[in-house]
């Protein structure tokens, strides 16, 4: 017969449960209004985001004509602007290999459908001109019916671009502030908040920080990497357009999982249509031999470790992030897990019991003055012991 519950017990076992509740949900209340004054500030906070990903990527030459004696903003301005004609620089690289060979593209897109209306008119679809013929008219009247959706998307999408240029510019402005004033933040920053915060905040900021430069150089060079070697593969096969996937690649590489499938599939489709089946699946295997020696070999020797996230949490901080923001959401995933993690494992150490707290010995007194202090077993402490016996 198993004993009664106590109902002592299990009052109190129901006050601690309704408690953490209310306390969560206060915690949830406070992150969702967080969240939502976040959102009416993202057109200030996105530049900002931005700024701070350019400077974690230029900060290390800006640091290096720094120590060898130029002015902080004659060393600022140098950097950004080189920042800047390497931007322009990937832009034209993008942009002209794509119009050049956009007609032939074109083309081959045209021919590529030709011959698979062909396979589907054969076994086993035996699908007939008709009505191939009938889907396209279909299509047709769907879209000459929606010419007023077509225009809003039209004019959202100038209005994207527009809001794409204002951001990329405060974003540069942003980072010759950055780099100019940067290293005067952490003080100015201890100056301006009272007692505990004034440690525990610029702490915080000095190791997210490094945690966010450490992610967007790895990722950098990483993406550096699968952009030469699978490049190399398709220049090597023959495919067009051989640049711009190789810079697509490298900027995809800073979405981590989703942006490499990407820009695996963007090359496998364009190598199917304009080369045929088998070199698509060339492709295919030399982006798959490319990836795993990135996630196998590459990132374990770049990152060492230094974000400190299961591949899961990746994959997960990804997917949320991707259905929560979009692209942007996806960008932004991993940083922001890294930041938290970052964060957590601070509260952690401030609240963790720090066992070199001595303990009262058996015989001690209390007493105005303190104690004897005393290490394992009960032995008097001597100098460094703590440091010995690794308390």
């Amino acid at each position: 017969m198993s004993s009664p519950l106590s109902s002592t017990k299990t009052a109190a076992a129901l006050r601690t449960s309704a408690r953490v509740s209310a306390e969560l949900l206060l915690v949830l209340v406070a992150a969702a209004v967080a969240l939502w004054v976040l959102g009416r500030m993202w057109s200030v906070v996105w530049p900002l985001i931005v700024g701070l990903f350019l400077t974690t990527l230029t900060w290390p030459l800006a640091r290096f004509l720094r120590r060898h004696g130029w002015w902080p903003a004659l060393a600022a301005s140098v950097v950004t602007v080189f920042a800047l004609l390497v931007g322009a620089g990937i832009v034209a690289l993008i942009a002209v290999p794509v119009a050049d060979q956009s007609g032939e593209l074109a083309d081959r897109v045209v021919a590529g459908i030709d011959k698979l209306r062909e396979w589907a008119a054969g076994p086993p679809l035996n699908i007939g001109d008709d009505q191939i013929t009938g889907a396209l008219d279909s299509a047709t009247d769907r879209l000459q019916n929606s010419v007023g959706s077509v225009v809003t998307t039209a004019v959202t999408g100038v209005s994207t671009v527009v809001n794409g240029v204002v951001t990329a510019v405060l974003a540069l402005f942003l980072m010759f502030f950055f780099l100019k004033d940067g290293p005067r933040f952490l003080p100015w920053l201890t100056r301006q908040l009272p007692g505990r915060l004034a440690t525990d905040i610029p702490e915080v900021a000095a190791r997210s920080w490094a945690t966010l430069g450490a992610f967007v150089r790895s990722q950098a060079f990483v993406g550096l990497l699968d952009a030469v070697l699978i490049g190399l593969g398709l220049w090597i096969l023959g495919v067009p357009l051989v640049l711009p996937l190789a810079v697509l690649t490298f900027v995809c590489a800073f979405v981590p999982i989703v942006g490499a499938l990407f820009a695996g599939f963007v090359a496998v489709v364009i190598a199917l249509v304009s080369n045929g089946l088998m070199d698509a699946l060339l492709v295919l295997a030399i982006i798959v031999v490319v990836q795993q020696l990135e996630g196998n070999v590459f990132q374990p020797m770049i990152q060492s470790r230094g974000l400190g996230l299961h591949a899961a949490v990746v994959l997960l901080a990804v997917t949320l992030g991707g259905s929560l923001a979009g692209v942007v959401g996806s960008l932004l995933a991993v940083p922001v897990a890294a930041v938290l993690a970052v964060v957590w494992n601070y509260l952690r150490e401030q609240l963790v019991e720090d066992p070199r707290e001595p303990e009262p010995g058996p015989g001690s007194e209390a007493g105005p003055g303190p104690g004897p202090r005393i290490c394992r077993r009960g032995r008097p402490r001597r100098r460094r012991c703590a440091v010995r016996t690794g308390w």
